[in-house]
């Protein structure tokens, strides 16, 4: 392949890349699930909790209610961290409690958050759905179906699409590793190492800092912008000649921060492997995608016009200079 064909795919594959950064909020995962659970005890006493993603002191504004007005009130306890609001009821119920009632959650039609629902009742009725904004409401019949632990593969789809660190990274790979060959080792070798540390985080067996694996998320990414910019100059390096080793051992660290967005959400303890295989086979999936998306782009390009030279060095650049942001704001998230 020429040098000027090799230019314009390089160019043209990182500019939907380039956009999205440009449109992404500071932080790469502020598109992260919500949780509401209500639970009733022996005594039929109810306890109603929201968790709400938040950035700092931001938050998308998301908020619940439920038919018979419990939510309307002023919430028995309020807590706010970095990543998250969350707030508790525990209304006085009365009459036939949240049976029949309509749940919904206003504000989330605008948005691409989903929200999980868990009702738990004292006589062992259970109800899961995940609303978003095609399917914003519920009328609650505990008991009847739900538990659609098939959701969960839908959260991986779209925790990878949403996730642009994740893919910057895929990105990176697909620039430096051109054979496909070597290309598909590496991605299964990626694939192989975050489906082991995420299925050891999420089912409890290792515990980690989601500030400090995310931080070391963004240095991965880092590191591969560094060797973009390498192999641009005729230095190869690592990657370029050991692309499985870098993707397994970058690919660990990527479990990880799977593993947290899967924890905030949590898994259903009656299917915890199947819910996990889910979530894992949906991240696969929309990882596929957009390798996929990637090479049609790069088939369909390959017939441009050449472009000015200097444009090899956007998506190295690009890549480099969002994940130092993500690097630097994560780092000051833990020294905060």
């Amino acid at each position: 392949m020429s040098s000027a064909r090799r230019c314009v795919r390089t160019w043209w594959l990182a500019g939907p890349a380039w956009l999205a950064l440009l449109c992404a909020p500071a932080h790469a995962h502020e598109i992260r699930p919500a949780y509401l659970g209500i639970t009733e005890d022996a005594q039929h006493h109810y306890e109603v909790r929201w968790k709400q993603p938040a950035a700092g002191e931001f938050a998308v504004r998301l908020v619940p209610h439920l038919g018979n007005g419990w939510l309307e009130q002023p919430p028995a306890e309020e807590d706010a961290t970095p990543r998250f609001v969350v707030r508790v009821w525990r209304p006085a119920a009365t009459g036939s409690g949240i049976d029949g009632q309509v749940l919904s959650i206003e504000g989330l039609d605008r948005t691409i958050t989903d929200v999980l629902v868990e009702i738990r009742l004292a006589d062992g009725r259970e109800l899961r759905d995940i609303l978003n904004a095609r399917h914003s409401t519920l009328t609650i019949h505990a008991g009847e179906g739900g538990a659609p632990v098939l959701s969960y593969f839908g959260l991986g789809v779209e925790h990878i699409l949403t996730g642009i660190d994740h893919l910057m990274f895929v990105l990176g790979l697909m620039l430096l590793v051109r054979e496909r060959w070597r290309l598909f080792k590496a991605i299964s070798a990626f694939t192989a190492a975050h489906s082991i540390t995420l299925a050891s985080a999420a089912m409890g067996l290792v515990h980690t800092q989601p500030a400090v694996i995310e931080s070391m998320v963004a240095l991965s990414i880092v590191f591969l912008a560094v060797e973009l910019v390498h192999a641009q100059r005729g230095r190869l390096g690592l990657t370029v000649h050991y692309p499985w080793l870098i993707a397994f051992s970058f690919g660990l660290l990527h479990g990880f921060a799977f593993a947290g967005a899967l924890a905030e959400v949590g898994l259903p303890p009656k299917a915890i492997p199947l819910s996990l295989l889910l979530f894992n086979l949906g991240v696969e999936a929309g990882q596929l995608l957009f390798v996929a998306a990637a090479l049609v782009v790069i088939a369909l390009l390959r017939r441009l016009p050449r472009l000015p030279a200097w444009g090899r060095w956007v998506p190295p650049y690009a890549i480099g200079s969002f994940a130092s942001f993500w690097l630097i704001q994560r780092l000051l998230i833990i020294v905060s």
